[in-house]
């Protein structure tokens, strides 16, 4: 089954790694085969990643798009760790990314990810 992606006038796609920027007017995709695709308003730059789950992130992006994760995931690992020792609170966020990242639904980790990002944001705000 085919995805329809619609862009937005200068909006970015990565598509297995190849940026690819729309033009001047609003445009229809269709993806019909299966490959790794993130929205460049989904992504986070390192440039931006300012706190530990963000880094955490961009880690999840490189996973997601890595031809072989191994080394990302290990990354993942001890930036999780860290993460856990500093906020134990975000333990369940980091276990349920940890739990999509063992299933390979490495999409789904950063949309968790992203969830996590919003608990440190709380947890920063209500300290």
């Amino acid at each position: 089954m085919a995805l329809r992606l619609d862009l937005k006038p200068y909006e970015g796609l990565l598509i297995n790694g190849a940026l690819i920027r729309n033009g001047s007017r609003r445009s229809d995709f269709l993806i019909e085969t299966h490959c790794k695709f993130l929205r460049e308003s989904e992504v986070i730059k390192e440039s931006e990643a300012d706190t530990p789950a963000k880094m955490l992130c961009v880690t999840l992006q490189m996973l997601y798009l890595a031809d072989d994760p191994a080394e990302a995931e290990d990354l993942f690992a001890r930036q999780a760790t860290e993460i856990m020792r500093m906020s134990p609170a975000l333990a369940p966020h980091l276990l349920a990314i940890h739990d999509a990242i063992a299933d390979r639904r490495y999409h789904g980790a950063i949309k968790l990810g992203r969830a996590l990002v919003a608990a440190e944001r709380s947890f920063a705000e209500a300290a």
